[in-house]
């Protein structure tokens, strides 16, 4: 099977298991998820495909879980994804960051990390979404376990050049070489920055509580596509409605041209890089569009193209 193909399908199981609001038995399952084959007329080869589908799902860190229906008798087992288990909140990271994580996790393989699950739910692609990964970055065992507070909101605790140290985790962030967390540090009683490599042991996450995050700010130090020195743009993008909020967030509502029917936005900004400003638009994947001007359109359309065409 090609392998677009059962991406779809698993994106599909997932959708279904996930909306589920009882355990879906295996041949629900074959009934309501498009790409399998018939169970009827090929049981073995539907069983084989669903066992590898599971599989890829628990490897990519999809909480899939086996329960009995309700009102079977004999008793039936079924399958569901609880959304509670599986979604994550916003990690906090900043729009060139996320970009580069979403390019990173397609192109870069992340040796030693543990938490691929996070990666996913960020936006992030499988090693079998094909291709072969261009660089392999190296990361320590703390980032994924890092990648999971962020997301819980849990605060954690580690011992930092000797000293025991008590984190809210705000955000990771990759500079120079290095994985760095930021965060409210409880004992200094202000913002501190940690160098991963430099955290002594093991961290410890307090699962049982949960922080707060202050609400985020637009940034006040220069955006990436603004540092630069190219002739300055105006750039109009358009965001579509699930990721209009963050994006008004991260950029201020300064920058909204238009709100429409939709629940999307256009925003505005002056481009002096044009290779930040690619990160940005690709952080957003499909659910972003370069509007005007037509030499940025078409140069982000140029830039693409070019890169699939080494990849085939």
């Amino acid at each position: 099977m090609a392998v677009q193909e059962r991406l779809e399908r698993l994106l599909n199981l997932t959708a279904a298991l996930l909306t589920a609001t009882r355990p879906l038995t295996a041949a629900e399952i074959a009934e309501r998820v498009p790409g399998y084959p018939d169970p009827e007329t090929s049981r073995g080869a539907f069983r084989r495909a669903f066992e590898r589908d599971k599989e890829a799902l628990r490897d990519m860190g999809v909480p899939l879980v086996l329960g009995l229906v309700d009102g079977t008798d004999p008793p039936v087992e079924g399958y569901r994804i609880p959304p509670e288990n599986y979604q994550l909140r916003d990690p906090g990271l900043e729009p060139d960051e996320l970009a580069a994580l979403h390019l990173a996790t397609m192109a870069v393989r992340m040796e030693g990390l543990r938490g691929a699950g996070a990666m996913w739910k960020l936006g992030g692609a499988p090693d079998s979404a094909g291709g072969t990964p261009v660089a392999h970055l190296t990361a320590t065992p703390a980032l994924g376990v890092l990648f999971e507070a962020l997301a819980r909101r849990s605060p954690v605790a580690f011992s930092y050049r000797g000293e025991q140290r008590r984190l809210d985790p705000y955000r990771l962030s990759y500079a120079r070489g290095h994985w760095y967390l930021e965060g409210w540090d409880h004992g200094r009683e202000a913002e501190r920055r940690f160098r991963l490599d430099r955290i002594e042991g093991d961290i410890d996450v307090d699962e049982g509580r949960r922080f707060e995050q202050p609400p985020s700010q637009p940034s006040s130090r220069p955006q990436p596509w603004e540092m630069g020195e190219e002739t300055p743009v105006r750039a109009l993008v358009r965001i579509d409605a699930d990721q209009a909020g963050w994006a008004v967030d991260q950029l201020g509502s300064d920058r909204v041209e238009r709100r429409l029917d939709d629940g999307s936005v256009e925003v505005a900004i002056t481009v002096t890089n044009r290779e930040g400003f690619r990160s940005f638009v690709l952080g957003f994947l499909e659910h972003a569009e370069v509007l005007s001007p037509d030499e940025l359109r078409g140069d982000l359309i140029e830039w693409l193209e070019a890169i699939a065409g080494e990849a085939s």
